[in-house]
């Protein structure tokens, strides 16, 4: 098959043309480390690299909805170990108050309840980031009322939030519930941290009740019902600190998984996408020298004509 001279120009733009691409995308993959600028560059390898992409950003997210775990579940933490502390002064009073006291040393015993009453609200009302820690989804407002008496004692004790603790997801099909809810009367669900209808745990209702038998002298009363009552509502509040711990360590276990992974992600599609510099250099190389040959070789033929044929 015979080719025109014609058609020749139009080949070596193409030629030229195609070795100048190369040039530039081999010196793009020098500039920039990256094989891949450019879906048509490895159209698979480019596939890879979006899946890899699309699975590093979940679990970046998995990461930052673990460090938000670990900051409420180290928050309320150190709630249940300040309600911890109240049950413990509440037990010793209570223990204390025995027949042998007079009624000034219960009413001085009566006004400390009312002191720590106060405090275990403040406590249960702690928020982090603004949101209640033992209000479960009702995280906009306190999750404690306290109603206080024209004396000065407490009445009663209000919760105003829900049993619905609101969950994470640390992984794949994996949830985690980090807030403890402080009231649970349902009767399922996540245990009340301080009160529960299953187990018969009410802390301020107890709390209530101690400082008013304080102040009646009704010591007979503390002895027989307040104290076995105070004593689980005190390990009811050991649980949940056991319980705590162990999501903490569960978290943290979460969060070393999840850096791993993301390494791991980076190094999939860094062998993927990056260029390997030496063999781009030779490759670019190699198209350059292509190229002034072509520009050469070209020159050459474009310049004989018929009569160099002749001699």
């Amino acid at each position: 098959m015979r080719l025109s001279f014609n058609s020749f120009p139009d080949r070596l733009i193409s030629t030229l043309g195609g070795l100048a691409n190369r040039q530039m995308r081999y010196r793009v993959q020098a500039a920039t480390g990256q094989r891949i600028s450019a879906p048509e560059d490895d159209p698979a390898a480019m596939c890879r690299v979006l899946d890899l992409q699309g699975e590093g950003t979940r679990v970046g997210q998995y990461q930052r909805n673990i460090g938000r775990l670990q900051e409420i579940a180290s928050a309320t933490h150190g709630v249940i170990r300040g309600l911890a502390r109240i049950s413990d002064r509440a037990g010793e009073i209570a223990i204390r108050a025995n027949g042998g006291r007079s009624q000034q040393e219960l009413d001085i015993m009566a006004k400390e309840v009312t002191q720590m009453i106060q405090q275990a609200v403040s406590t249960g009302n702690t928020t982090n980031r603004g949101d209640s820690l033992l209000g479960g989804t009702q995280t906009g407002r306190p999750a404690y009322a306290i109603q206080m008496g024209t004396e000065g004692q407490v009445l009663g004790v209000l919760f105003q939030g829900n049993a619905d603790a609101p969950s994470n997801e640390i992984a794949e099909g994996s949830t985690v519930v980090a807030h403890s809810v402080g009231a649970n009367s349902s009767g399922s669900g996540a245990p009340g941290l301080l009160s529960d209808s299953r187990s018969g745990v009410d802390f301020f209702k107890h709390l209530i009740d101690l400082q008013n038998r304080l102040s009646a002298g009704d010591t007979t009363g503390i002895a027989a019902t307040l104290r076995p009552a105070l004593q689980a509502d005190g390990d009811n509040l050991l649980r949940h600190v056991s319980q705590n711990a162990t999501l903490q360590s569960r978290l943290e276990v979460a969060r070393v998984a999840a850096a791993e992974r993301l390494g791991g992600l980076d190094q999939q599609i860094s062998n993927e996408s990056d260029a390997d510099l030496a063999q781009t250099l030779v490759r670019l190389n190699e198209t350059q020298l292509s190229y002034q040959a072509a520009l050469q070789s070209s020159g050459k033929i474009l310049s004989m004509s018929l009569l160099d044929y002749l001699r």
